[in-house]
């Protein structure tokens, strides 16, 4: 079973556009091997969410210092570098996470891929994406889209 799971706070601005990708994304997933998921967690608490899956997809935001709004990039947890929703001042990384939960014997999945959308407000409280980021996410869903049919979450007719 494959977990797609949308990380992000709805309510701050750009932060909700992993959620938002998810929930338009599994609109159109009539796979009966994939669940669809959003959380506002990271840390310790990721674990209980990728527990039993064989392979997640986990889609967040980021902020980079020279990144173009709607950019989208593929990450590992072996290169990933941390964003705000993996990781929080009162938690540990998503990373250690990972690594602990290894060390307890939970089932995570074997594969695990981030994909990260360059944002570029994620502070202020609002339920709307910032205008650059708003007018591109149609083409941020469909990139997204087009991934996830490569990693067999759609099938081609879709």
């Amino acid at each position: 079973m494959k977990l797609v799971l949308g990380i992000g706070n709805e309510i701050l601005t750009d932060d909700g556009i992993g959620p938002r990708l998810v929930n338009d994304l599994s609109k159109n997933c009539l796979n009966q091997n994939v669940h669809f998921a959003c959380a506002c967690v990271g840390g310790l608490e990721i674990i209980e969410l990728l527990n039993g899956y064989d392979e997640a997809i986990l889609i967040d935001a980021i902020r980079t210092k020279n990144g173009t709004p709607g950019s989208v990039y593929l990450f590992s947890p072996d290169d990933f570098r941390e964003t705000m929703h993996l990781s929080n001042l009162h938690d540990i990384s998503f990373l250690t996470a990972l690594r602990l939960g290894k060390k307890l014997n939970i089932k995570l999945p074997e594969e695990i891929r981030i994909i990260a959308v360059e944002i570029i407000e994620d502070r202020e409280f609002s339920n709307e994406l910032t205008p650059p980021l708003n007018s591109r996410y149609p083409e941020i869903l469909k990139e997204i889209k087009d991934y996830l049919i490569t990693e067999q979450v759609f099938d081609n007719s879709v």
